[in-house]
């Protein structure tokens, strides 16, 4: 039986996601990106990352960071992701440091974030909007927003799990979890033991994006305005505000065994029955060899939980150096 999220789990600090046929995890700024090639081995990616301001104190200050922490998650991932591509098209294969490549990445995250706005904050605004002349009270449309935004979070989810490649990468995203679910319980990270380890994690980017939602009813709620163009400039300039109350409420479910932390943490969780699937052995082992490449989970173990184990353990996987720029 998979074991359960529950609060004998050690936090063990790595994060990671999944990418295309790989997975890629982070142990503070370094990261690795292993990725299963057609002809079955697995190749891998070790490189650095710092982040937007790191290493200033304004990455120190709560709520603050949560938002740069935002930023520097998408921008690795669109990162990670082109190397994972790059390994089935050669072609495709790029420097992320060059001018150019800086240039697209910027262009992406503008154009995603603008996608974002008008799908999540534009839309439901204004159909709930609509039903302003037969609701009068605003709390109520605000609620009614927040669960049309939920909705159709939900309901995009859904529409891209009928591609099959996102199926194949939401197994990829069940094997991460499960290789962290299974250190942090204890094991020895082995194919085994993290075949039985839960696909669903309280620190995921799922739970995250699920309290974003939660949040932003709530910092919605206290907008007092009649000006409509004010109310959606107001919801953008909150953006950052809600991101960073979401990022140090999942920062503090991964730790916390509170009952109402738990609580709280439920909703991301069944969200992840959508957003994860139970991999395979093979999409286990890639998972495997990333956490590897940045992370001695060996000495994790000796040193949270007593155990020492042997040195063997693991499994093979036949890495080979990456030969992309991650």
């Amino acid at each position: 039986m998979a074991n359960k999220c529950n609060s004998a789990q050690h936090y063990c600090g790595i994060g990671g996601q999944a990418v295309l046929e790989g997975v890629m995890m982070k142990n503070g700024d370094n990261y690795a990106v292993a990725v299963r090639k057609e002809d079955g081995s697995i190749v891998l990616r070790n490189e650095t990352y710092k982040g937007f301001l790191a290493d200033t104190p304004v990455r120190k200050i709560p709520i603050v960071r949560g938002f740069f922490v935002l930023i520097d998650s998408l921008t690795l991932g669109l990162r990670v992701t082109d190397y994972s591509a790059s390994m089935y098209d050669p072609d495709e294969a790029a420097d992320p440091e060059s001018p150019k490549e800086k240039f697209l990445t910027g262009l992406i995250l503008a154009v995603s974030m603008v996608i974002a706005v008008a799908l999540f904050i534009l839309l439901p605004y204004g159909a709930a909007s609509l039903l302003s002349s037969l609701v009068g009270n605003s709390g109520l449309l605000v609620v009614f927003e927040g669960i049309l935004r939920v909705a159709i979070f939900l309901l995009y989810i859904w529409g891209i799990t009928a591609m099959e490649d996102i199926k194949r990468l939401y197994q990829y995203h069940g094997a991460e979890h499960k290789c962290i679910n299974c250190l942090e319980s204890g094991l020895p990270l082995t194919v085994e033991n993290a075949r039985k380890s839960t696909r669903l994690h309280k620190r995921c980017g799922s739970s995250f994006t699920m309290f974003v939602m939660l949040v932003s009813i709530v910092l919605f709620f206290f907008i007092r305005t009649d000006s409509h163009i004010m109310r959606i400039v107001l919801r953008i300039l909150l953006i950052p505000v809600i991101s960073g109350v979401s990022y140090e409420i999942i920062r503090l479910a991964g730790t916390s065994s509170n009952p109402v932390i738990q609580l709280i943490s439920k909703p991301g969780l069944w969200m992840q029955l959508m957003t994860t699937k139970e991999p395979d052995d093979d999409m286990i082992e890639v998972g495997i060899a990333s956490v590897e490449a940045v992370f001695d989970w060996r000495t994790y173990l000796s040193q949270e939980f007593g155990i020492c184990p042997d040195t063997d353990a693991g499994s093979d996987t036949g890495v080979s150096p990456g030969t992309g720029v991650a």
